[in-house]
């Protein structure tokens, strides 16, 4: 027989373990703020372009769009020029850097718009100054090595990379890493909830009885805690007290 699970019965194992799926999502928020906030390393972007320009020696030509399809697709190439050794090399002795070409290559990434000329060069580390000089050295020495790597000069700085007065980390984001940890939270908490109430087969109510025996219900207990039986206890000790002076009132009253 299939079984079937209503709303109510799941707002009712939500009620029932809710302690249970609150402690969760807020020690998950708290994990993820100390660990955002406190272990991991906030890192910084910087960026410069620069532009891939078509070269011409006639006055008041025009760039046909063969020629800006042309220099789009070469920019591909350009991308893997930067990130070559013969480059990256190069950086790392002009600004004393202490990491291996490898290492620097993961730090740089470039992308362009589609249809666009224009190369976006960014550079992420913990020191917003350091990306700073990384992404501004590596244009400079490209745009240095590139006549004599491809026989081209077409290339042309369009923005530097600057510091600005307040650089802002890219990561960790806190309050992005403690929403997800809070949706997670709350999702673990609730697969909890009725992961135990799926494992509870105790028996609670009369329902339970008929569901588990197959048999009617005659009769049922009410369940007496122990202050209920002392309370019970205490009356009939009080009842009897009274009953006995009633009785031997009515006697010395007789005599």
């Amino acid at each position: 027989m299939e079984e079937t699970i209503s709303l109510k019965e799941i707002f009712e194992v939500i009620k029932k373990r809710f302690l249970l799926i609150l402690l969760l999502v807020v020690g998950a928020a708290a994990i993820s703020a100390i660990i955002s906030i406190f272990i991991l390393t906030p890192t910084y972007e910087s960026s410069a372009q620069f532009i891939v320009s078509q070269e011409t020696n006639e006055e008041n030509s025009n760039i046909e769009l063969n020629d800006i399809r042309s220099n789009v697709e070469i920019i591909n190439t350009y991308n893997d020029v930067i990130e070559s050794n013969r480059i990256l090399n190069q950086v790392i002795d002009e600004l004393n850097l202490t990491i291996s070409p490898g290492v620097l290559a993961d730090k740089v990434s470039l992308s362009s718009s589609e249809n666009s000329q224009v190369v976006t060069l960014t550079v992420t580390d913990y020191d917003p100054q350091v990306a700073t000089d990384i992404a501004n050295s590596t244009v400079n020495i490209f745009q240095e090595e590139l006549p004599g790597l491809m026989n081209v000069n077409n290339v042309n700085v369009l923005t530097e990379a600057e510091v600005g007065e307040n650089p802002s980390p890219v990561s960790p984001n806190t309050m992005l890493n403690i929403a997800i940890a809070i949706v997670l939270g709350g999702m673990i908490g609730v697969g909890l909830a009725f992961l135990l109430e799926y494992l509870d087969n105790t028996i609670k109510t009369e329902q339970d009885v008929e569901n588990k025996l197959g048999l009617p219900i005659l009769g049922a207990v009410s369940h007496m805690e122990e202050k209920d039986v002392l309370m019970g206890q205490m009356a009939n000790q009080n009842r009897q007290q009274k009953g006995g002076a009633a009785h031997a009132q009515r006697k010395k009253t007789a005599q």
